[in-house]
């Protein structure tokens, strides 16, 4: 049974991160870390690293196993000093002062998951509130900014030799400025791009020479534009089975047809009158799509957190006297949009939240990770840290039995916080600025250290659920849309019930502000589950099985390229492998 804590158990914390020019390597490895876990019902928090030097604005997770992490580049230096074969220095003025600062610092690092180490990496122009997709072969499209940045696109490859820097493309590869804007990887391999400030369009990378090249203007976003507030940044985006998206902001949402530039329907508006979008930041998450048949399957969006209107103008005093947090939503919305008539259902999270993240889980269950409980997002415009993980059980009938309250970090992880799943199961969690420079000593100081949280199903005690893949074995090598593969594995109890098990394959997101985009699980069909017998087999050997399951039935369903094959057995699920679909 899952450790309950109360609600209103919430630690304020100011903690003290001391500055350093250099990053300091943690001797603790991953496999490390997971060995030392303890049967918590409520899981455990780990600290990684005291300081990788960059507070973790944006995480990138690619199937090389590296974690790019970065934050912006004009508001001073970094705790983190580039080598002298990479250095570059950036010459900037910040608030058009008339000293030019000379920055000559990382603001961006590759995190390697399996060693516990970071190098510094290089971006010259600001990719400060953008966002990202990784593309079919694996490389990070990073998109957007602020300043010499807001029309850039910059990539990074997933090598394995820890080459790999930052590639800035051309200074205008995008149409229009985009800054807090959110993106999408599409069934042909595209992105879209959608939104920012001041910007109602959306438009596609890489261009064409055709009609593709252009922006396109979206009545939508602002009819959705609060004034003062805005409350329609980042918007949530999430590609549906049938190849339309589902495109949310402020508390209303719509299916586009991109291709045509077309508004299919607009769904009812989400009740309560709560914003979700940026600053009064919620967070949104598409809900497993589970394959029954050849036919698409059903897709759910759950939406949680926000704040109500004129939250974020009563934090936007010039002092701290002036400001008042006023309380966040503590409500959920969960709504089937393949229905022919769809409805929001309401649920009530534990406690309120503002900027959560939201995470899918191997087992399709939802983490909800970070934020506060008043306030809004904003350099110092929120209070009263949650420190409490949540687990949204995703396929409980009882709505009322669906949240269960985790154990508590020690650090609070606000503003320009963010989290991304790693494909052991555990939760990277980092970041937390809520001031617009790098401040130490302050209320909420800056921070720059990476954490593991470990959920509850990693626990020493259910060792001998946990499936262990050997390989993957398909005619081309990968997992073809339509197409029977093979997953060997071994478990150290004997069973023959194919209902205990599931394969899940799991995109890994781009993190930032709250929305975790791309974020896509596909809960593939099981055609059969063998034991795989051994003459030579002695009493103490684990058992090997093969599961065969059925690729995904078409690329609108799950977008081509690089994703996470998870194996979860009585709901325990094992270390992932990068599958490529195709």
């Amino acid at each position: 049974m899952a450790l309950l804590l109360s609600p209103i158990f919430f630690i304020l914390l100011s903690l003290y991160v001391s500055p350093s020019l250099y990053a300091h390597p943690s001797k603790e490895t991953a496999a490390e870390t997971l060995s030392a876990v303890s049967s918590n019902g409520g899981g455990e928090w780990v600290l990684l690293q005291k300081s990788i030097g960059v507070s973790a604005m944006h995480m990138q997770l690619l199937k090389n196993n590296r974690v790019i992490i970065f934050d912006r580049t004009n508001i001073g230096p970094s705790n983190l000093t580039l080598p002298e074969d990479k250095k570059y220095c950036l010459n900037y003025t910040i608030h058009n002062k008339p000293e030019l600062l000379i920055d000559c610092t990382a603001h961006s690092v590759s995190y390697d998951v399996a060693s516990n180490t970071f190098r510094p990496l290089v971006v010259r122009t600001d990719p400060w509130c953008s966002s990202g997709s990784v593309d079919p072969t694996g490389t990070l499209i990073q998109t957007g900014g602020y300043g010499n940045g807001s029309r850039v696109v910059r990539t990074v490859p997933p090598c394995d030799d820890d080459t790999c820097d930052w590639t800035e493309h051309q200074q205008d590869s995008l149409a229009e400025n985009r800054w807090y804007a959110s993106s999408q990887i599409l069934p042909d391999g595209r992105v879209i791009v959608v939104g920012g400030r001041k910007a109602f369009t959306y438009e596609f990378y890489p261009k064409t020479n055709d009609r593709s090249s252009d922006k396109y203007y979206l009545k939508f976003l602002v009819e959705t534009y609060d004034q003062r507030e805005e409350n329609n940044l980042y918007p949530f985006l999430h590609l549906l089975p049938d190849e339309n998206l589902f495109l949310f902001a402020n508390n209303r949402s719509i299916l586009l047809d991109y291709a045509n530039n077309r508004v299919i329907k607009e769904f009812p508006v989400m009740p309560g009158g709560v914003k979700r979008n940026y600053p009064s930041t919620g967070s949104s998450v598409l809900l497993p799509l589970k394959i029954n048949g050849s036919g698409l399957p059903e897709a759910e969006v759950l939406i949680c957190g926000g704040a109500e209107l004129g939250a974020f103008s009563l934090t936007d005093g010039e002092s701290d006297k002036k400001k008042v947090f006023k309380g966040a939503s503590s409500t959920c919305g969960r709504i089937k949009v393949t229905d022919p008539d769809p409805k929001w259902v309401m649920e009530t999270l534990p406690m309120p939240r503002v900027m959560p993240d939201m995470l899918l889980l191997p087992t399709g269950d939802v983490i909800i990770i970070n934020g506060a409980s008043n306030g809004t997002a904003g350099w110092e415009d929120a209070t009263n840290p949650v420190l409490n993980p949540v687990l949204y059980k995703t396929y409980e009938t009882k709505p009322e039995s669906r949240f269960t309250v985790l154990t508590p970090s020690e650090i609070p992880r606000m503003y320009h916080s963010s989290a991304v799943l790693l494909p052991d199961g555990r939760i990277l969690v980092g970041g937390s600025n809520v001031h617009e420079r790098y401040s130490f000593r302050r209320t909420f100081p800056t921070d720059l250290s990476l954490e593991a949280y470990i959920p509850p199903y990693l626990g020493h005690t259910f060792h001998t659920l946990r499936p262990a893949i050997l390989s993957v074995q398909s005619r081309t090598k990968t997992v073809s849309y339509g197409q029977n593969f093979g997953v060997k594995f071994r478990l150290d109890v004997r069973t023959d019930d194919s209902s205990k098990f599931s394969v899940a394959i799991v995109t890994p997101s781009f993190t930032t502000h709250s929305f975790a985009m791309n974020q896509r699980m596909v809960v593939l069909e099981i055609v059969r589950l063998k034991h795989l017998k051994s003459r030579y087999r002695k009493p103490s050997d684990k058992y090997d099985y093969m599961i065969v399951a059925r690729g995904p039935p078409k690329n609108t369903v799950a977008p081509p390229g690089y994703y996470m094959l998870f194996l979860v057995h009585a709901g325990i699920p094992g270390q992932a492998t990068w599958v490529k679909v195709e």
